[in-house]
């Protein structure tokens, strides 16, 4: 049996900003961003039609006018033992439980696993868990992010404009618990997150290569005791510094595949020749899509663009979903 890596994207036929749940979505007085849906819908489709081009069988989420969200899967769950080549019905899709704003979103997700023949099951609603961007696998370990949980407001402050706003982060570390029961042959280590900015995991750190072993890390955006726990369990020669510049184009929010013998990195358009020269030494190609318009807008790259199904099986149907064009 053959089998080719699928992945979940999000129609961005009402791809805008509702929420302003992170620090992207608004400009400096809080007001939330206009999103450039002709120019986003562009950037979406060259991103579909690049992971094509590279052997990824894409399966659309169909859009939904009061959650405009879906454009960023990799928080909708994440798929167990994803990188392994084994039936659908022989793996499951934990299903994410998003922060208040998002929460719809889950029923749509169902949806469209139920139609693509995914098994899922969900997370305990007793836990705020965003998926894959903030639990995913590097070499034989899980790393688990998340950081503090805030109701989001507008604070007081000294300074122009006299407020500020209070985001937080998107996963509780205590999910672990959950997690190992699932994973019980696998390590976790925690990193807490400490910069908005990077409200996920996959904004600052991503494992890369033939066996997910090579780690981007973006370490402004990790907590000196996270620091200490990627050094004391990664290979030193493994973990990638990310510079400040490639940071804020969220050059770790980068799509890992390998088909056959090769190993790729889609990176978001504008991440340093030098970081790229670092991917290459590791025996990856980088491969680059400009998503511009869903980071300055949304808050969200590549990766949150994807949400990983892994292998699948060439002759199993997928649903019938498919891009609206509207």
């Amino acid at each position: 049996m053959s089998y080719r890596r699928a992945v979940l994207m999000g129609d961005p036929t009402y791809f805008s900003v509702v929420g302003g749940a992170n620090p992207h979505t608004r400009d400096r007085w809080g007001r939330k961003r206009e999103v450039d849906r002709e120019r986003a819908i562009e950037q979406w489709k060259r991103l579909r039609d690049t992971l094509r081009d590279l052997g990824v069988r894409v399966v659309v989420v169909p859009p939904a006018a009061e959650q405009p969200g879906l454009v960023y899967p990799a928080n909708a769950g994440f798929q167990l033992a994803v990188d392994a080549e084994k039936p659908l019905n022989e793996k499951t899709f934990y299903l994410s439980n998003l922060l208040p704003t998002r929460a719809g979103e889950r029923k749509h997700y169902e949806t469209v696993l139920r139609e693509a023949g995914i098994r899922f099951e969900r997370i305990d609603e007793n836990y705020r868990f965003e998926g894959e961007a903030d639990f995913f696998p590097c070499g034989p370990l899980y790393i688990l992010t998340g950081g503090h949980i805030e109701r989001q407001r507008f604070v007081p402050r000294f300074g122009i404009p006299p407020w500020k706003r209070v985001y937080g982060f998107r996963t509780q570390l205590r999910v672990i618990v959950e997690l190992s029961a699932l994973v019980p042959d696998h390590k976790i280590i925690r990193a807490e997150l400490i910069r908005e900015a990077h409200y996920h995991g996959d904004t600052a750190l991503c494992a890369f290569g033939h066996r997910r072993q090579n780690l981007l890390v973006y370490r402004e955006a990790i907590s000196s005791d996270g620091w200490l726990v990627l050094r004391d369990n990664i290979d030193e020669d493994l973990l990638i510094p990310i510079g400040q510049e490639d940071a804020e184009r969220y050059a770790a929010n980068s799509f890992t595949l390998n088909q056959g013998d090769e190993s790729f990195l889609v990176m978001p358009e504008g991440v340093s020749q030098r970081l790229r020269a670092q991917v290459k030494e590791c025996g990856v190609t980088p491969v680059t899509v400009d998503v511009s318009e869903f980071l300055k807008k949304g808050g969200g790259s590549v990766k949150c663009m994807i949400g990983d199904l892994g292998p699948v099986p060439d002759d199993h149907e997928l649903g019938s979903f498919e891009f609206s064009g509207r």
